[in-house]
């Protein structure tokens, strides 16, 4: 079902009106200041669109998971890097409850930020009252927090309800359209690259993508568990011993569209990288781990990926915060820039693979801001911060 969007209403619709925009500023902060400003730049050109037709503009926003006001979460903190960024004064607005005539106050073209939506009892379960509060701040509503859509909030979902019109923003509407169109309408072949730590946390995605996609590339830790499942030792590797039978299941399942690492970097312990080495999936010596996949996996599915026409990619491929264990995670983002360079659809589904091409964003289709948004999106799950924007 497709939503109604910012660019569907008419300029006058927004000239002089309190657009409450409510954006994703989770950001990483690092001794008070923001430390990655990725979601920053992700929302501007929503606020300098409503900003250019004479909107004064009301941002909502988390940051963390405060347990009540906590100042070391406070948005003030981000304020200085969002007048650079936006090159406007902003104005930083306390309490949601006592802000409703400040926004009035603000000049056409202004912006206020409202303290850490989180801080105020009711936002995540998602309170009537509280959506009241909000919506008062605003004539309008524009959600553009992809990444905090699978939440049903006070301030993404119940006050979607009460404010009207309610729209999606552009990075909304790019999040929906790149993840909807790689799963509705690929061009083939299809493939997708799947890692992280848990195959439990992936269940879910590999049974929604395994009818549509022609092969699935496994990494990361979660390939421990499919090996588990085919009789390979696995040695000391983080396994999910629980959730053998499952893997099973998925490979019997998947038949030859699964593709598991042929081989891996092993070593005693993170700490002992010196003495790493590599070897082939069935044989992980007692005593070492998998942190990575080899020199013989990342060639394989380099040539995969290159040869793809739409890839999506979600988690790692191994501990790629610590080096030298990055190389299969490094391997597949290289692989996916070239496809992208070959006309390839590239599509990377928010958290660690996000972080893991921080600074390479312009060479993909499209990088998602939400990590757990884009897989529950990818499940086929109803996002409730979406389903509460009007239809088109």
């Amino acid at each position: 079902m497709r939503k109604r969007r910012l660019r569907d209403l008419p300029p006058e619709a927004l000239d002089g009106r309190r657009a409450l925009v409510r954006v994703d500023f989770n950001e990483p902060l690092k001794d008070g200041r923001v430390a990655d400003e990725t979601r920053l730049k992700a929302a501007l050109p929503t606020i300098e669109y409503l900003r250019d037709k004479g909107a004064r503009v009301v941002l909502l926003s988390h940051l963390g998971r405060p347990k009540g006001p906590d100042p070391k979460l406070s948005l003030q903190l981000i304020t200085r890097d969002l007048e650079r960024l936006l090159g406007t004064p902003v104005e930083f607005i306390p309490d949601p409850h006592t802000g409703a005539a400040a926004t009035r106050r603000l000049p056409r073209g202004g912006v206020a930020l409202i303290e850490n939506t989180r801080f105020w009892p009711g936002e995540e379960a998602n309170d009537p009252t509280l959506a009241a509060t909000f919506a008062a701040l605003g004539d309008l509503y524009v959600n553009d927090a992809f990444g905090s859509a699978h939440r049903a909030h006070a301030s993404t979902e119940a006050v979607a309800h009460l404010l009207k019109p309610a729209v999606a923003g552009f990075l909304m509407e790019r999040e929906l359209r790149y993840l909807g169109d790689a799963l509705d309408q690929p061009r083939r072949p299809f493939l997708a690259v799947l890692g992280g730590a848990k195959i439990s946390g992936k269940i879910d995605v590999i049974e929604a993508l395994l009818p549509r996609v022609d092969q699935i590339l496994i990494g990361g830790a979660m390939a421990s568990t499919f090996f588990l499942a085919i009789g390979f030792g696995v040695g000391g590797s983080l396994v999910e011993r629980d959730k053998e039978d499952l893997a099973k299941a998925i490979l019997a399942k998947a038949g030859a569209k699964l593709i598991l690492p042929r081989g891996a970097v092993v070593a005693p312990s993170l700490e002992r990288a010196a003495e790493r080495r590599e070897v082939p999936s069935d044989r992980v010596p007692a005593g070492f781990a998998i942190f990575d996949i080899d020199e013989t996996t990342r060639l394989d599915y380099r040539a995969r990926i290159v040869g793809a026409r739409t890839i999506f990619w979600n988690g790692p491929m191994g501990v790629f915060e610590t080096p030298p264990f990055d190389a299969g995670t490094r391997s597949v983002a290289d692989a996916m820039v070239e496809a992208g360079k070959r006309g390839a659809v590239t599509v990377v589904g928010g958290g660690d693979s996000a972080a893991a091409v921080a600074g390479l964003e312009d060479a993909f289709t499209h990088v998602s801001t939400g990590g757990g948004a884009s897989l529950e999106f990818l499940e086929g799950k109803p996002l409730p911060g979406v389903a509460a924007l009007e239809d088109a």
